[in-house]
C-alpha cells in the first residue's frame, strides 16, 4: 500500500467523522485514461480533500507554489504530486508555461487532475466566472481521449461539524487536442468553447441562485416540502436544483406570488421558532429501542464529553478567530485544527496515565478516549433528535389546535409549490 493510500484512506475517515452524511453520485460514468476533474471551490481546503478521497482516480491538484514551503502541508502536496501555480502576488518564480507543462505531462502518462476553474473559493451563491486554464491544457496536451469531468461538491450547511456533503460528479466530455502557437496556447475560441461547455457541465452539478436572499430562500422552502432530515442528498439536491427554477419561473412571471409564499414561509417558520420545532419534528416518531439505546450509552457519552470539551472549545474559536469571518474558511480551519489537536490531547492523556500506572495504562487510554468521543459524537445527535421529537409530541398534546395549525400551514405551502410545479411543466411543453 502506498503513501498515497494509506493518507488518502485517513483522510476519508476524518471527513467521515467531520461530515454526518457523505454521498457520492455520479462515480460510475467516470472513466479511465487522462481526466481533468472541474470542480467549482465553496470551501476551502475541504474541497480538494473530497475530491481526493472521493474520486475514482488517483487525482492530482494544481496548488499555489508557496504551499510547497510550508511545514506540514508541503510533504502533502508533494507526496501527492501536486503542481505548483505561479502567481505575481506570490512572488515566487515561475510561470504558467511551466504549470500547464507539468500539468499536460500528467495527462499524457493517462494520470488525472483536479482543477477549480472558479480560481479561489467564496461565499458567493453562484460560480464566479470561470477561468480559462482548464480548457487551455485540455487542448493542449497530446491526448486523444481526455475527458472533463464537471465536478461539483454540494454542502447541507458547509460551515457546520456533522452537517453532510454530497460529491458530485457530472457527464464526462471529451476534447481533442488542437494545433497550439509558437507558445504553446491553443486557439482562443476553441479554449472559449471548452470553458463554455465546463461552464454547463458545472451547471448542471451545482445549486446556485443570483443572490444569497434567493439562495436561503430556495433552501428553506425545500426544507418545508421535504419536511424529512434523512432524505437521501442527492435528492435533496436535485429538490434544490428545481427549486431554484421555480423561484426564476415565478420571479419572471408572478412576482406578487413569488412574494405571496416567501410571506407565508415566513409567518410558517416564525410560528415553528415560538413552538421550538423543526419541521420535521412536525410527525415525531419515538421507538422504545431508540429511548433504551440511548439511555445505555448515556454514561459512556458523558465520559467522551468531560475528556474532549476543552478541545472542542478550542477548536471552534480557533475557526472563529482564523477564518477572519470567511464562511468558505470556516470548515477549513476546523478540520485543520481537529486534525492537529484531538491528536494532541489524546497523546496527553496517554501519557498522564502512562506516567501513573504503566505502558498498558497507556495504550488502554487511547483506546477508551477515543471510543468515548466516537459514543458521544453519536449519543449527542441522537439525544438532540430524540428531545427534539419529545417536544413534538408535548406540543401535539398540550397545544394540539397550535400543532394542527403548523400542519396546515406546511400543507398548504407544499400545495402552492406543487401547483407551481405543475404551471412550469405545463409551460414547457406549449
Amino acid at each position: 500500500m502506498t503513501v498515497r493510500n494509506v493518507v488518502t484512506a485517513f483522510l476519508r475517515f476524518c471527513l467521515r467523522l467531520f461530515y454526518r452524511r457523505i454521498e457520492v453520485m455520479g462515480a460510475e460514468q467516470v472513466p479511465e485514461g487522462a481526466v481533468i476533474f472541474a470542480v467549482n471551490h465553496p470551501n476551502g481546503l475541504v474541497d480538494p480533500l473530497f475530491v481526493l478521497s472521493f474520486a475514482p482516480l488517483p487525482v492530482s491538484f494544481l496548488g499555489k507554489a508557496p504551499l510547497f514551503g510550508y511545514p506540514v502541508i508541503g510533504w502533502f502536496v508533494r507526496a501527492f504530486d501536486t503542481i505548483p501555480v505561479y502567481r505575481k502576488q506570490d512572488g515566487t518564480s515561475g510561470s504558467n508555461t511551466e504549470t500547464f507543462a507539468r500539468a499536460r505531462q500528467v495527462l499524457e502518462q493517462h494520470g488525472s487532475i483536479a482543477i477549480f476553474p472558479e480560481g479561489t473559493t467564496h461565499d458567493d451563491p453562484q460560480l464566479r466566472a470561470l477561468k480559462t486554464g482548464a480548457a487551455r491544457i485540455a487542448l493542449g496536451a497530446s491526448v486523444d481521449e481526455l475527458t472533463i469531468v464537471p465536478t461539483g461538491i454540494y454542502y447541507t450547511a458547509k460551515q457546520a461539524f456533522r452537517s453532510s456533503a454530497l460529491v458530485a460528479f457530472g457527464r464526462p466530455f471529451h476534447v481533442r487536442p488542437v494545433a497550439c502557437d509558437a507558445s504553446g496556447e491553443p486557439p482562443a475560441a476553441e479554449v472559449l468553447r471548452v470553458t463554455a461547455e465546463i461552464e454547463g457541465g458545472l451547471d448542471r452539478v451545482t445549486v446556485q441562485a443570483d443572490s444569497h436572499a434567493a439562495f436561503d430562500l430556495i433552501a428553506r422552502a425545500e426544507d418545508i416540502f421535504s419536511g424529512d432530515e434523512h432524505q437521501p442528498l442527492a435528492q435533496e439536491f436535485d429538490l434544490r436544483r428545481r427549486f431554484t427554477e421555480g423561484y426564476h419561473f415565478l420571479r419572471e412571471r408572478d412576482p406578487r406570488r413569488l412574494e405571496s409564499l416567501q410571506s407565508k414561509i415566513a409567518r410558517f417558520e416564525a410560528e415553528l421558532n415560538r413552538a421550538r420545532l423543526e419541521v420535521h419534528e412536525l410527525r415525531p416518531s419515538i421507538g422504545a429501542a431508540r429511548l433504551f439505546r440511548l439511555l445505555v450509552l448515556l454514561p459512556l457519552a458523558a465520559a467522551g464529553i468531560v475528556s474532549h470539551y476543552l478541545t472542542y472549545r478550542l477548536v471552534d474559536a480557533l475557526a472563529h478567530r482564523f477564518s477572519n469571518g470567511e464562511g468558505n474558511l470556516v470548515a477549513t480551519v476546523k478540520f485543520i485544527a481537529a486534525l492537529a489537536f484531538y491528536p494532541l490531547t489524546y497523546a496527553l492523556l496517554a501519557s498522564l496515565a502512562g506516567l501513573r500506572w504503566g505502558a498498558l495504562a497507556a495504550i488502554a487510554t487511547l483506546v477508551i478516549v477515543s471510543f468515548t468521543g466516537y459514543v458521544a459524537l453519536r449519543t449527542l445527535e441522537e439525544l438532540d433528535d430524540v428531545v427534539g421529537d419529545l417536544r413534538a409530541v408535548a406540543h401535539s398534546l398540550f397545544r394540539g389546535y397550535g400543532h394542527r395549525r403548523l400542519i396546515v400551514q406546511r400543507d398548504a405551502i407544499r400545495d402552492e409549490i406543487l401547483a407551481v410545479a405543475r404551471e412550469m411543466s405545463g409551460s414547457a411543453h406549449n
